[in-house]
């Protein structure tokens, strides 16, 4: 098997707090030895569990990164048992260029796992987390938001799992985390995800949608910071008592994604919250082209709330609108 490039400034096992990079090299017009450079912390303090906590994965999506970096300036060695990973920013070109995918590859690493050691630098970032990074984890939290094209309600999720034990102990983590919403997740397509390559490991991995537009809001960001440290307590790696506060339940059963068919200028119908009934308008989408024309309706295919919706104005022909999803009653 060939050798990642990639290495960490840092020792990964050491006692103690450790601020550096993981160092890509990458050579480019502007640079011919230059370096990608990740940012990364490990604070250890003897034996105990493991957390690998990632924002970043895609670029333009904040509250992670917010939250992990104000983490990693914080967060002693003496308040640890056990070890915790940071990596405020996973996909560093995407995040230093503010978009969904890498600049310099147009890869999602979100998409991109097992990964490539001799793959594109998207490629070689995502094997470095499936050989080294991951298998070191017990627990693994991925932030994410919607970025630039998607807005959400608040909330942390979980996925269902074959391995119902595995499944319980994720939940676990999911309501530790104690953001207003909690969601049994069903992805649309889930293959090269970052989430299957460390639940195929049997690591507990929890996630969130946190918001979106392309920016952060006080109240997620505050979700955010709070969320850690819960799971941080759950995993017994912090000391203290989980802080939580209710969390409304919520399920993404199938039909609970409308796409647009047309493309054009996005009007939402119902807003973000708000209750929906099934064949309801959630959206209209009007021609941009001429005057006179009538808009297209998207129609929920299920009832229930609305958790999720296009975000700019403008829409093409294939994009999410909206996602509808249930509430689960305890």
């Amino acid at each position: 098997m060939k050798a990642n490039p990639i290495s960490p400034t840092i020792p990964l096992d050491a006692e103690g707090v450790h601020h550096g990079h993981l160092r890509l090299p990458y050579s480019r017009d502007d640079s011919a030895w230059g370096s990608v450079m990740i940012p990364i912390c490990v604070v250890r303090n003897g034996s105990g569990p493991t957390a690998l906590l990632t924002g970043g994965n895609h670029g333009d999506e904040y509250e992670g990164p917010l939250a992990l970096f104000d983490l990693a300036r914080n967060l002693a060695a003496k308040d640890v048992s056990g070890t915790v990973i940071i990596v405020p920013a996973m996909n560093y070109p995407a995040f230093r260029a503010g978009t969904r995918t890498s600049p310099i590859d147009k890869g999602n690493m979100n998409r991109a796992f097992p990964g490539a050691p001799d793959g594109s630098v998207t490629q070689k970032i995502a094997d470095f987390f499936q050989r080294e990074l991951l298998p070191r984890a017990d627990i693994v939290l991925d932030f994410h938001s919607g970025g630039k094209t998607l807005d959400f309600l608040p909330f942390c999720a979980g996925h269902i799992l074959p391995d119902k034990k595995k499944e319980a102990e994720t939940f676990a983590a999911v309501e530790a985390f104690g953001a207003p919403y909690s969601m049994r997740m069903t992805e649309i397509d889930a293959v090269g995800m970052y989430d299957t390559a460390a639940e195929d490991m049997g690591k507990i991995f929890v996630t969130t949608e946190l918001g979106g537009g392309g920016t952060a809001r006080a109240e997620t960001v505050r979700i955010a910071r709070l969320g850690v440290a819960n799971v941080l307590k759950h995993a017994g790696i912090l000391r203290g008592a989980v802080e939580t506060s209710p969390t409304q339940w919520l399920d993404m059963p199938e039909g609970c994604f409308s796409f647009a068919e047309n493309d054009g200028m996005v009007e939402p119908m119902v807003d973000l919250g708000e209750p929906v009934a099934a064949g309801s308008t959630v959206a209209r989408i009007w021609p941009v082209g001429r005057t006179g024309t009538d808009p297209v309706e998207v129609k929920a295919r299920i009832s229930g709330m609305l958790i999720a919706r296009h975000f700019p104005g403008l829409t093409q022909s294939g994009d999410c609108v909206a996602v509808v999803a249930t509430q689960v009653v305890p």
